[in-house]
């Protein structure tokens, strides 16, 4: 159970780690012509995306003690899934997202289906060691 855990939030990490570097680097070019683009929403595209990376680096710090790390991961499952109720406000306000910005709002919508399985995996961790 706990290899199982630890290969999602692995594969988890791969995407704001993907996504993150993506849009660091080009910026809002990826998403808007290049006449449209304000310094404002390139400057906080990029930075949005350095937390992005923040975000997968702790993750994958964290993938090793697992079964140790509750609250943290309690805190990164909340905070996405909260950023999947904004991504549905959005949607509900002003339309339909890209396929891909939709899979990212239906993933952390779903985040917290995990949290039984990092309290299982915590649980049995410690009853082995007693």
């Amino acid at each position: 159970m706990r290899q199982a855990l630890q290969t999602i939030l692995i594969f988890l990490a791969i995407i704001p780690l993907g996504f993150g570097a993506l849009n660091l680097f080009v910026g809002a070019e990826r998403f808007l012509p290049v006449e449209n683009i304000t310094a404002a929403i390139d400057s906080q595209l990029r930075f949005q995306s350095a937390w992005y990376l923040a975000l997968a680096a702790i993750i994958l710090w964290m993938v090793p003690r697992i079964e140790r790390k509750t609250t943290l991961f309690r805190i990164i499952i909340l905070s996405l899934f909260v950023g999947g109720i904004a991504r549905a406000w959005s949607w509900f306000m002003l339309g339909s997202p890209p396929v891909g910005m939709q899979f990212g709002m239906y993933l952390e919508l779903a985040l917290p289906l995990l949290l039984p399985l990092q309290a299982r995996v915590a649980r049995e961790t410690k009853a082995a060691r007693h």
